[in-house]
């Protein structure tokens, strides 16, 4: 199957989501600040053509415990008190990193009950479109501090599909560890076939994608990443996975290139967000 991707180009909103394991050291657990600085430079680049850039970004658990090194608890408590030990940092980072670029960034914390609740749900969307108005980047990430489970999102990346929804967005890419989805873990199968495209998410596609995340900070795996694809191509929306580890690929990926895996959109009829909420 070809797909001509040269129709990437003329997409405006876009939410790029950046996981755990693609913002830290996998042997230490800190923060990569070179490729911190590379998605902040790249993603204002964006902001620059024109572009809506939303950025959903994992990391603040993450971030919370190596703070917080010589204590060990496995509590919801502990990983609770680490978020919002965390997310502040984190914050405090790109707000940073982005002001040198002299762009204004938001923060936008989101519960499960964000998207189930009516009123909660319209003022989301209004805070959305009013902060890409005025040429703001939000920063999206779950409010552990406050939510009932570890993560309700899969490592937000069922809430980066669910937050292209909300916005209306034309596309969603997804930074992971892997260069898109594969026939099998390459990280253990060597002869796993890479995946260019995937037309329809069917029950082949389903039992090809195993909770394969080779990282100890990411909790998602593919898994949830075509979960993320499902609620966001029946949505209307494209999805593209891609590696991480190289952030000139969301450029790449907006400019046509064939990079990562590209998911088609295949809207539903009657497409409901709050079916999609577990």
């Amino acid at each position: 199957m070809m797909v001509n991707r040269e129709a990437l180009k003329e997409k405006k909103r876009i939410v790029v989501k950046i996981g755990s394991s693609s913002l830290t050291y996998k042997e230490t657990g800190n923060l990569n600040y070179e490729k911190l600085e590379k998605l902040v430079r790249v993603l204002t680049d964006l902001n620059n053509q024109g572009k809506e850039v939303i950025l959903v970004s994992s990391g603040a658990i993450a971030v919370g415990k190596r703070a917080l090194l010589g204590h060990k608890d496995d509590s919801l408590a502990y990983k609770q008190a680490c978020a919002s030990i965390g997310q502040s940092r984190l914050m405090m980072m790109y707000q940073k990193l982005f002001s040198e670029y002299n762009h204004i960034t938001s923060q936008v914390l989101m519960t499960k009950f964000t998207v189930e609740n009516d009123i909660s749900l319209k003022n989301a969307t209004n805070t959305f479109n009013k902060l890409l108005e005025l040429g703001v980047i939000p920063i999206v990430n779950e409010n552990d501090t406050v939510s009932t489970y570890e993560i309700e999102f899969g490592d937000n990346d069922s809430l980066a599909a669910l937050v292209a929804n909300i916005v209306n967005a034309d596309l969603v890419i997804m930074l992971t560890d892997k260069d898109g989805f594969y026939t099998d873990d390459p990280n253990s199968n060597p002869d796993a076939k890479f995946i260019p495209y995937v037309e329809e998410l069917n029950e082949d596609i389903y039992a090809l994608a195993k909770d394969s995340s080779s990282s100890n900070v990411g909790t998602g795996g593919m898994a949830a990443k075509i979960n993320a694809a499902k609620i966001a191509t029946e949505g209307g929306i494209p999805l593209v996975i891609t590696n991480g580890n190289n952030i000139e690929n969301i450029k790449a990926i907006i400019d046509g290139e064939e990079v990562g895996t590209y998911f088609l959109e295949n809207k539903v009829e009657n497409f409901n967000i709050k079916n999609y909420i577990d």
